[in-house]
This record gives C-alpha cells, structure tokens and sequence, in this order.
C-alpha cells in the first residue's frame, strides 16, 4: 500500500505541472499509467473520467483542451475493496457517501483525485454516458443563503416568515463570517465595516428622500420635462422661499378673489403624519422652533382627490430599486390603500384642522375611534391594491390606464433621484475599496385624483414592514395582533426580493443600455425571473415583483440628463470619497471641457464658482463640507448650458451642452459598454482614451449623441397608448 501511495503522489505531482502549463499553453498532456494496487492500469488525461459507483453515475463530463480519454479497468473483482481513482463535482466536496475518502486537489485544472476505501460495496469502475442532469441535481444542492437579520428591527417578522418559506439560514445574532446578505433597519449604516454581500439600503437614501431633497430633485427634472413631471404638486421650501411662496399667493388672490388655495405643510424630517398642517394663508406658516427656523416643503393642497365609500384615500406601493449601475427598477403588483376614518369635505377654514379626514396616514387614523381593523382584503380602513381596482374596474374605470400612469410616475421620480445617490454611493465605496452591493424596498406614496391621475405625496425610504397592528383589548391595554392584508402584501414583497437578490442566480448583463438611448432596431435586455430554482423554491408561487426598468427603457431613457451631469461631476471629483467639487476641480472641469473662450475668462468662472457656492450654502444648514455640491454643480451646468446655447430651450441647452463635454472627455454616457460599476473607476484610462483606432469615426462619440437626441424624437411618437398596449395586468 505504501508504494501504492508514492506512486499517487508523484502522479499528483505530474498533474500539477500539468495544469498550470495547459492552462497557459493549451497543450496536450502525455498519458500517464497509474498503478491502483493491483488492479489494471488507467491513463490518465485531462479530460476526466465517467464513473460509475454501485450502478449510479456520480460524474459529469468536462471538456478541457486535452483530448485523451481514461481507459477504466473492467474487473469488478479486482477492484472491489480496493482503492480507486474518482473526480469530484464539487470543487473539493465529497459526493460519495460509503465509506471513506481521501480528496487530492490537483492545482491548476479544477479536478480533485479521491482515494475511497468501500468494504461492503462493490464499485464498477466503467465508461459512462453523458450524466448531465444528475450532475444539475447535485449542484442545486448548494449551501443555504445566510441573511445577518440582528438590525431588522420592525420588519423582523416578515423577514423571518420569508426566510423561512425560501429556507434559507438566518442569522439573528449576526455573524463573525460575512453573510450574503445583512438586512439592515434604518440605513446603510445600521452595521459597520461590511466589505462583501448585499445589504439592503442604499447609503444616502434617507438624505435624498427628505421632503426637502426630493422635492429638489424633482423640481429640476420639472425645469427640463414640465410635462413630464406633472404629477407632483408645486412646493416651495421653507423658510429660505417663504418670501416667493408669500408673494405668489398674494398676487394669485388679488387677481381672483374667487380663488382661495388649500396648502399641506410637511416636516422636512417628519415621518407618521407628524407636524402636518393645513393652511390657507401665508401669515399661518409656523416658521419658528424655538429659536431655529423649521426646514419644510409647502404644497398645494390636492382640494378634488378620488373618493370610495365618501372617504379619501392613498396608495402606498411597493418598489424596489435593485441597483444603480445598470438602474434596475421592480414594482410590487400588490399593494396597500390606507383611508381616513372620517368623510371627506373640501377644506374650508373650519375643518382644517380635522386630520381623521385629509390625512391618510395610518398612524394618525388608526388612534381614530372609526379605525376598523378587518380580516379581510376589501374591507376595513386598510385594504389590498387589488381589491379596489377591481372595485373600480366594475365602475367602467380603465385599470390598465391607471397602472401605466403609477408605473410612468415611479420610473420617472426614481430616475430624479438616482443621479444624488450614485454621489453618495461612491463616496461611501470609493473605487478600488471594498464594500457590499446594495438594493432597497422604497415605499411610493401616490394619491389619486377625481380624474384618475396619480399624484406623488411622498416616497418613504424606510417603509413600515410590520405585519401586525396595535389593538386596544381593554382601556389602557395595547396588544400587537397579526394583520392579514399586511403579511399577505408585505411578505410577498421581503421574500420576492430576497428572491430577486439571491446570489445564486446569475444576473443578465445589461451593458449595452446608455443613458442616451438604445439604437434603434435593438431589442431591450431583460433579466429573466430566475429559473434556476432550489428544489426548496419549487413550492414558491411567481414573483409578485414586476420589472419595470429596463424593460421600458425606450419610454424613459431620454430623461436621464441629469445622471450624466452626474457622471461629470463624479469624474471631477478627485479625492476619494468626496462629495463636493473644490474651487480647482471645477476649473479643471471647465479648462478639460472647453467652455471658457474670451467671453467667459477663467477669472468670471471663480466668480461663477463663489456666487453658486456660497447660495447653496446658505440652503444646506447641516452642510459638513465646502464646496460645490452635485445640486449646486446642476445649476452651475445649466447656467453653462444657457450661455452656450442662447436659442435653444433649456432641454436642448443642457443635452448639447453634454454632447459637447462628453465629447472632448471621449467617454460614453453612463451605462455604456466602457462604463463599468459605480463602485469602480470612474473614468476610463488614460491609455484607451489616447489610442489611435483604424477608423476614427468609430471611436467618437458622434453615434451615442444621435441615439440621444433620436430618443427624444421617439418619445415623441410614442403614445401612451403604446406603453399601456406592454402593460401585463
């Protein structure tokens, strides 16, 4: 048996080399004789041998460079009880379960030699078929995903339900080894130092979803596309535009009397309906507290909204954002509709103060003495998504032109948002460090009007996920009790996109989108539901996640101009995990661009720098940093744009005004084929944007400034109708 041994370790030895040089030279290897006690010899090569152990195959068929094939020895007496030679499927696991093994990893080719010892069983050593789907089954046997569940707090419960029915392994205490996957409470920041996995928030979400910085971002897309973004009430920030807000509504009464506004004041950081008010004149603003002016967004007042059984109502939907490089942008099929426990009447000055009938939060309504909690989907003050389109669909309502509406409003709102996170992002992972991938759930919240025309309220970036609801049982006496409309909604939404994120599945790459729009006559990549399930995911139903971007890219694509602003400005940058451009950053971006001439000197660009810098400033009380940040940097850009570009509308400005810049950096758009992950460089190197190319005019950037400005006119000729037409129900 010793000289058994020798003789395997030289082989091993062989096979080493071997591996390391076929790799590099594709060459084929000598067959070599192994000696396996006295049983007759076998060649070995680098294709690997079909086996076959007590009449079941185990093996799979691998193809290499070499083309010798193993010659098994026959006799089943002289192998039985003996050592033999066998491969493994599993990189190093050990797939025979009779007796014991001995595994000899042979670097460089990916095979593993196992030594067996089977006393009681005989195995038959012979050529096998092609046993591909044995072998699939035994690679779906893989380990469980591991979720870090320690910060979930109030979604807790639903997460654990999900866990469960995928049957995977939760870590409620956390965990020394890194999981797949940490689910995080509040925000990215929940747990420190995580360098791999996923984690379900998005570092500066929270900030970018304040009431304040939403409204911004949408405000600037309602500069480029006013009809587009229609959908979202005019706002004024307060205190800075409480002046403008003041005079625009005094000059509105003086020119109608008739004409008496409703406004809602919302808390910059308020959450739960908490701090809301109504008012209808500006003298009611309560600016003050304490000593500090109150930040908060003013705005009108939705007077006509949708009614069902008298009472007012929202929509609180479901989205996720599964990435931002690509954008990739899921919507829950069902949902939640939240209504006010007290009928509706149009604001006047004496029930402005009656919250139970304009606000629909559940928090206020469900300390209401109307709130009924109910066990069923349709009725009660909270109910399905479903349960009310269909109760609208028997009305005569076109549903499908409702649905198109709230997915047109999400994408659009996501896409105002996106350009601030990817700032944030990279500055929490800078290229080159190490760090998680993130998604999020976002909560959307839309009103619908009497004409049927959705309306953003707010989208939430920590939604409540709890699925049970406080009861009164007895005076002074609260119970949590289940709730069946949220488990059924909300755990669908956890497990789905569990689902969605399951490192398992194999993401469909989607590197030929640009911001500028796809080529015409190209098909849109879409990322398949996952297909390759777990015997343990076979009890699942279908994914109640809908994608709805990529999948209507040509729709939307055109209004991404602000990410691109975006992309130039990270670009501009500099020092790792900076979020705000320095007074010679922004020279740098204007002397590499091209925009100063004799009539915009370097000397009116500081000027430009310090005018923007310090307004915005004055805006941002809680700034940490100086500098320009990406909003200031937005408006610089279009200031740029208008100099540029005088006749154009602001639209045209700015995407001539990027054509140009992107132009003289010689880089596509983001989310071209040279763009890579956020979390990588953010610039292409310097050697690809110096080489000289057979055919210029297939390197420039001429092509990807057509598809945009093609986009826009394809938008145009595509109705609403065409998106509805794509709709599933």
């Amino acid at each position: 048996m010793s000289e058994h041994y020798v003789k395997v370790k030289i082989h091993v030895e062989q096979m080493k080399s071997f591996g390391e040089d076929a790799e590099k030279q594709g060459v084929d290897a000598e067959e070599e004789q192994v000696a396996v006690s006295s049983s007759p010899p076998a060649s070995v090569s680098p294709d690997p041998p079909s086996i076959t152990i007590a009449g079941r195959d185990v093996s799979n068929t691998f193809k290499h460079r070499g083309k010798s094939r193993i010659k098994m020895g026959k006799d089943d007496k002289n192998i039985c009880g003996k050592h033999s030679l066998d491969v493994s499927l599993h990189g190093g696991r050990n797939v025979n379960k009779l007796g014991h093994e001995r595994t000899l990893h042979i670097k460089g080719t990916g095979k593993i030699l196992q030594g067996k010892n089977n006393e009681n069983n005989g195995v038959s050593m012979r050529p096998s078929k092609n046993i591909q789907e044995d072998g699939f089954k035994l690679a779906r046997k893989r380990r469980p995903v591991t979720v870090d569940t320690s910060k979930a707090k109030t979604s807790l419960e639903a997460l654990k339900l999900s866990i469960r029915q995928l049957k995977w392994k939760e870590f409620p205490l956390g965990r020394r080894a890194p999981c797949d996957i940490y689910w995080h409470g509040v925000s990215f920041h929940d747990n420190e130092n995580i360098v791999s996995g996923q984690v379900n928030k998005f570092p500066g979400m929270i900030e970018m979803l304040r009431k304040i910085n939403l409204s911004r971002a949408v405000r600037t897309m309602q500069e480029l596309f006013p009809e587009e973004y229609d959908f979202y009430p005019r706002s004024w920030i307060l205190p800075e535009e409480c002046q403008q807000f003041s005079t625009q509504i005094r000059m509105v009464k003086e020119n109608d009397a008739s004409v008496n506004p409703t406004f809602i004041v919302k808390p910059d950081g308020g959450s739960q309906g908490d701090g809301i008010y109504l008012i209808r004149d500006p003298s009611d603003l309560k600016l003050m507290v304490g000593s500090q002016a109150k930040q908060a967004v003013v705005q009108e007042y939705i007077q006509r909204p949708l009614l069902i059984d008298k009472l007012k109502f929202d929509i609180r939907l479901y989205v996720l954002l599964k990435s931002l490089e690509p954008l990739e942008i899921y919507i829950a099929k069902e949902g939640l509709t939240r209504f006010c426990t007290e009928p509706y009447q149009e604001p006047s000055q004496k029930n402005l103060s009656h919250v139970f009938m304009h606000l629909t939060n559940y928090s206020l309504n469900v300390h209401s003495g109307n709130f009924v909690h109910s066990s069923s989907q349709s009725t009660g003050s909270k109910r399905s998504l479903s349960s009310v389109l269909y109760r609208l669909a028997a009305k005569g309502v076109d549903i499908k032109k409702v649905w198109s509406d709230i997915i047109a409003l999400v994408i659009k709102t996501t896409i105002a948002v996106v350009p601030e996170l990817r700032v944030y992002y990279q500055a929490e992972i800078p290229p080159g460090k190490p760090g998680p991938t993130c998604f999020q759930i976002l909560g959307f919240d839309i009103l619908l009007m009497k004409n049927l025309k959705p309306v953003l309220l707010e989208v939430n970036s920590n939604p409540s996920m709890r699925i049970e609801h406080e009861q009164e049982m007895a005076p002074g006496v609260f119970e949590y009790v289940p709730s069946p409309v949220d488990e059924e909604v909300k755990v669908g939404v956890i497990r789905d996109t569990l689902r969605l994120m399951d490192p398992g599945h194999k993401r469909t790459s989607i590197s030929n989108l640009r911001a500028g729009g796809l080529d015409h006559g190209e098909e849109i990549p879409m990322e398949a539901e996952p297909q390759d399930r777990s015997p343990d995911e076979g009890a699942l139903p279908s994914l109640c996640l809908k994608q709805v971007y990529p999948k209507y890219t040509k729709q939307f694509n055109y209004l991404r101009l602000v990410e691109r602003i975006a992309a130039l400005f990270i670009r501009f940058l500099g020092v790792k995990g900076n979020m705000r451009l320095g007074p010679t950053a922004f020279r740098t971006f204007i002397r590499t661009c091209k925009l100063s001439n004799s009539n915009f000197s370097m000397a009116s660009v500081d000027i430009l720098y310090i005018d923007i810098t310090r307004r915005w400033s004055g805006t941002m009380a809680d700034s940490r940093e100086a500098g320009m940040g990406l909003q200031a940097f937005v408006e610089a850009f279009f200031y740029l744009a208008g100099r540029r570009f005088k006749s154009q509308p602001l639209r045209e400005q700015v995407a001539s005004l990027l054509e140009l810049c992107e132009a003289q950096l010689e880089t596509p758009p983001p989310g071209g084929e040279e763009r890579r992950s956020v979390s990588c460089s953010r610039a292409v190197p310097r050697s690809i944007r110096t080489q000289t190319l057979p055919h210029p005019q297939l390197s420039s950037p001429g092509p990807l400034r057509r598809a945009a400005s093609q986009d826009y006119r394809l938008h145009q000729r595509l109705k609403p109708r065409s998106l509805r037409a794509n709709l599933e129900n």
